[in-house]
């Protein structure tokens, strides 16, 4: 399936292009001491003007055995961008508002962002209800992404949880991913993933 291309869309997000949109699909959760469920779940990848990163948001909800959704089981909210120094062109910290121009409004400037194996480099913060920040380093090597916590904050409220990876790919028109966490004392093993479709 092609993926296509919006024209406005901003250079640096090209590599990500495959991403955006919303998906909706169904995959199972568990964990060492605790039951494996199935769950659905809505990821949306948006693009806001003018902006060189992603937003993105995932909702899932636990599904009953007849296959409604039934609680909801996590939120996340964050933001996806390539790797790279921010400097007078970009906007921030803060409100403050860029006083330059940017150098990487053309394919060729962004296709320079490459790292030496040929991928982007990507930097990922996600943020969730229950305490917990993750901000992951990661690379994009066309429709896949692989991501490994970087950091891990948590609230003095949140459960214990210390590492996390996860992986993202684009599989004949639909979005998989995996997610291996390191929590309660565990170490880093499998806890969920998920097979998505693209919604209108």
């Amino acid at each position: 399936m092609p993926i296509e291309i919006d024209a406005s869309l901003d250079p640096e997000l090209v590599p990500l292009a495959w991403l955006i949109g919303s998906w909706e699909g169904v995959g199972v959760v568990g964990y060492p001491g605790t039951p494996e469920k199935q769950f659905g779940q809505r990821i949306d990848f948006v693009a806001p003007t003018g902006a060189p990163f992603l937003h993105y948001t995932a909702h899932a909800w636990l599904m009953s055995e007849d296959g409604t959704l039934d609680d909801v089981l996590a939120l996340e909210t964050g933001i996806w961008q390539l790797v790279r120094d921010r400097k007078e062109y970009d906007a921030g910290p803060g409100l403050m508002v860029p006083t330059a121009e940017s150098p990487f409004t053309t394919a060729d400037a962004v296709e320079g962002m490459r790292n030496a194996d040929g991928d982007f480099d990507l930097e990922v913060e996600i943020a969730h209800p229950h305490g917990v920040l993750e901000l992951y380093a990661g690379r994009v090597n066309g429709p896949r992404i692989d991501l490994a916590t970087d950091v891990v904050a948590r609230t003095r409220t949140a459960k214990p949880y210390t590492a996390s990876k996860r992986m993202y790919g684009l599989v004949q028109g639909e979005l998989m991913w995996a997610w291996d966490m390191a929590a309660m004392g565990h170490e880093l093993t499998s806890h969920a993933s998920a097979r998505l479709k693209k919604v209108a």
